[in-house]
């Protein structure tokens, strides 16, 4: 395991000649744009690794072995669950049909039905009503809607364990937000039991350093994100000494120049990230409405 660095970020944010140093603040530089980057006190290897996640798409015919996939599933078990139970599970996706048919729920992403490793990370309640049947014990909790988020977010957790230990290896990878836009066809795909979501699918594979790669995601400035008032001030109206800084829209559009001078921005249509959320807010087709209008705030 690498030692952390014992150089020192100056309140003007500016980090060390180094190394180590240079790239972590190049990728700062890609993630935020001509925002502030943020202040480090310390860099090791980890923050590098962190740092430089991207989605990847394009992957080389090398298959992904077995003995890596056990070591991708003991990393996401080693993430933190809620009290311990563990709710989820994961399922490798080897059928060619079944990845063409989960590539059509998914829009038509052809990398889902290409990728060397395919796998669908579920939130699953089915296990611990089991569990339950065979104690003779009460299922009443499993209807509620807090063991429902605490399955998905142990699947989230378990999930982003295994990328980060993908990509230390050198593998690839992406995930697949839209095999939610037919849970049931989905289910039917993957012979779901009852109490079993498909929360996203994940392409695992070694990275096609030919093909042209998936800039890395640019993100809103890093003072967007911490609160120090009320979640719903706006940004910009919060007292002076708050943690969240004022960003009005020019700011929550971070830009990355490439080589060409081109601007390049997260979303591949060309829109900025205040733009495209906002689109994306307003989009309803493929969800169940969660809140009533009267219940919104």
């Amino acid at each position: 395991m690498s030692k952390p660095s014992t150089a020192f970020v100056q309140d003007d944010y500016q980090i060390p000649d180094h190394p180590l140093h240079e790239t972590v603040k190049g990728l700062l530089a890609q993630r935020y744009g001509a925002a502030r980057i943020p202040g480090i006190s310390g860099l090791n290897d980890t923050l590098e690794h962190l740092l430089a996640h991207r989605s990847v798409r394009r992957y080389l015919p090398r298959p992904v072995s077995d003995q890596t996939l056990e070591f991708l599933v003991a990393a996401a078990q080693s993430a933190a669950t809620s009290s311990n139970l563990q709710l989820w599970s994961v399922v490798t996706v080897a059928d060619p049909e079944r990845r063409r048919e989960l590539a059509k729920v998914a829009g038509g992403q052809a990398h889902v039905a290409q990728s060397p490793l395919f796998l669908v990370w579920l939130a699953d309640l089915h296990r611990v009503s089991e569990i339950a049947d065979r104690r003779g014990t009460s299922k009443g909790g499993i209807p509620y809607l807090e063991t429902f988020l605490s399955a998905v977010v142990d699947t989230a957790l378990a999930a982003q364990n295994a990328v980060v230990a993908a990509e230390s290896l050198g593998l690839g990878t992406v995930y697949i937000g839209a095999v939610r836009n037919q849970p049931n066809r989905v289910a039917e795909i993957l012979s779901l039991p009852p109490n079993v979501f498909a929360v996203f699918g994940m392409c695992i594979g070694w990275p096609d350093r030919h093909q042209a790669a998936t800039a890395t995601g640019s993100r809103a400035p890093s003072g967007c994100v911490p609160l120090g008032g009320k979640p719903s001030q706006k940004f910009g109206s919060l007292r002076p000494g708050s943690h969240r800084v004022s960003a009005p829209d020019q700011e929550l559009e971070p830009e990355v120049v490439d080589r060409e001078g081109r601007r390049k921005y997260c979303d591949r249509a060309g829109l900025g990230w205040p733009a495209r959320s906002s689109r994306r807010a307003s989009r309803s087709r493929r969800w169940t409405r969660v809140m009533s209008p009267a219940t919104r705030t």
